[in-house]
């Protein structure tokens, strides 16, 4: 059995799994989200105006080939009112979209036990380490050296 699957299980079976499982993903589901505040001025004097087109220009071309949609959508927000809109925009993330950092965050404190190496000490060392490097450069490490050939992103890169 591949050792980092055994140390998974091994993991899962401990009677504190989930306090573990904190540890490496510390979500704050109260935490209110910071607005950027040029952003929600623009948003406000958008509101304001009460003109969807001023409200949605991003697109011109959608708005115009899409008006029932714009005026659906201008609806709700309209029936939202302003209040309510600043509170939907600084809700917390959803968990889910916390997580994908935090895993990294957790490795690179050194929880595993191994080092935590920059590309050529990586490829020098070639046992008990992990690769410390972008999405990018984890993704082209994975398919040069390992012959990896999908599109999902990896979490992390280790030797054992």
């Amino acid at each position: 059995m591949n050792p980092w699957i055994k140390l998974s299980i091994e993991f899962a079976n401990q009677r504190n799994y989930l306090d573990g499982l904190f540890k490496v993903y510390p979500t704050i589901p109260e935490g209110i989200r910071d607005i950027n505040k040029p952003k929600w001025k623009s948003i406000e004097n958008a509101y304001k105006t009460q003109n969807k087109i001023e409200f949605l220009k991003r697109d011109s071309s959608a708005i115009t080939r899409n008006p029932a949609t714009i005026d659906r959508l201008y609806g709700r927000l309209v029936e939202l009112g302003l209040d309510k809109i600043w509170e939907r925009c600084s809700e917390p993330k959803e968990t889910n979209r916390q997580i994908g950092p935090l895993f990294r965050r957790w490795i690179n404190k050194g929880v595993l036990g191994v080092p935590i190496l920059k590309m050529e000490e990586f490829l020098a060392k070639k046992k008990n380490a992990i690769l410390d490097a972008s999405d990018k450069e984890m993704m082209d490490f994975a398919k040069n050296h390992l012959k990896y050939n999908r599109n999902k992103g990896l979490d992390f890169i280790g030797y054992w």
